[in-house]
């Protein structure tokens, strides 16, 4: 027994010296991950508020505590210690009351902002990723990219100007172009608009207007207004809104004689009936827009409706030569109008 316990102690003194190396370690012990973590999850706090001001002042707004409160989805003791910090660490600055962002305060907002539209360009076109999945995963990614990642990743897509949802993509040089639409409320009865914008915060909303097949891109004319509701339709599809949703949507007025107003959708034709494409809606990206595009649905193209599934969907269409089936919803991206008697010949 007397042997035993030597053993014991000193199994007992070599766990305690695990467990202190593993708390106490250089770099990789808990300690230090912890450090680590709460780093991070402060960095990414201090440029998530750097983001919402740099959106404020970009729109002609003055930020506040509250917005900025609102903007974490935080408490207002939590929002203004972090402006605090922001205002010791030269990002922020308060000149006669008023909250402002200094030069390298917006410098790194803007960033933060590019790395996030350009993430989603990338996931759109690039992916085959829902489009609800866009947003969270580049508000993951836009912490991550250096400025010259961002510039990498920009000239592989082509140095886009807009992101899926149309929010201007800030150049290399740090300028960010205020929204350029107006609210689909204001919008007049009948006037052709094409969707410019869809704000993405909060996500429970931006999840719902997905959900409504609702894209930057897309045309359409306000039908009624209401107090409770905006009917519209888009695409050929009506929609109803509440305003706490259809505020979440900016609009851009189209001329009556602009070939956008003007262009139907291939699925408002009906068997028997033949159109010549005008091209692909502006809502049509990436892998989608591909593949409708080597399927033959290129501007000038003729096709004509053939016949339609006896449960309703799909559609078949006579294209070059080939039928070609495709849902409604594919059907709604592809702007045609209907074809003279004389071209219907050539299909």
């Amino acid at each position: 027994m007397t042997q035993i316990a030597p053993i014991f102690l000193t199994l007992g003194c070599f766990a305690c010296c695990l467990l202190l190396a593993g708390l106490l370690w250089p770099q990789r012990g808990w300690l230090a991950r912890n450090q680590r973590r709460r780093a991070i999850a402060a960095r990414v706090l201090r440029e998530d508020a750097l983001k919402h001001l740099c959106k404020v002042e970009a729109g002609g707004r003055r930020p506040t505590l509250l917005s900025v409160t609102g903007s974490l989805q935080t408490n207002p003791e939590r929002a203004a210690a972090l402006l605090r910090e922001m205002e010791q660490q030269g990002l922020v600055s308060y000149s006669s009351g008023d909250l402002r962002l200094t030069a390298s305060g917006r410098a790194a907002g803007i960033h933060v902002i590019r790395a996030h539209r350009l993430w989603e360009c990338y996931l759109a076109d690039q992916t085959g990723l829902k489009e609800g999945e866009w947003h969270a995963r580049a508000e993951q990614r836009e912490h991550l990219m250096t400025p010259l990642e961002a510039d990498a990743l920009a000239a592989r897509l082509g140095n886009p100007t807009h992101d899926p949802h149309g929010d201007p993509i800030p150049t290399s040089g740090g300028l960010l172009e205020p929204d350029a639409g107006q609210a689909l409320a204001t919008l007049d009865i009948g006037q052709p608009a094409i969707l410019v914008h869809i704000e993405d915060e909060p996500e429970n909303l931006y999840s719902q207007l997905v959900a409504a097949g609702l894209r930057a891109g897309m045309t359409l004319r306000v039908l009624e207004k209401d107090p409770r509701w905006v009917r519209f339709i888009a695409n050929g599809e009506e929609h109803v809104l509440a305003p706490i949703l259809a505020h979440q949507l900016e609009v851009l007025p189209l001329a009556d004689s602009d070939p956008q107003a003007l262009a139907a959708t291939l699925a408002d034709f009906a068997p028997g009936q033949r159109v010549t494409v005008l091209g692909l809606a502006r809502s049509c990206r990436g892998p989608e827009r591909r593949r409708l595009l080597d399927l033959g649905f290129v501007a000038g193209t003729l096709v004509a409706v053939e016949m339609i599934s006896p449960s309703g969907e799909p559609t078949a269409y006579r294209v070059r030569s080939t039928l070609i089936a495709l849902h409604r919803e594919q059907a709604r991206l592809v702007l045609v109008k209907p074809i003279t008697g004389e071209e219907s010949c050539l299909i």
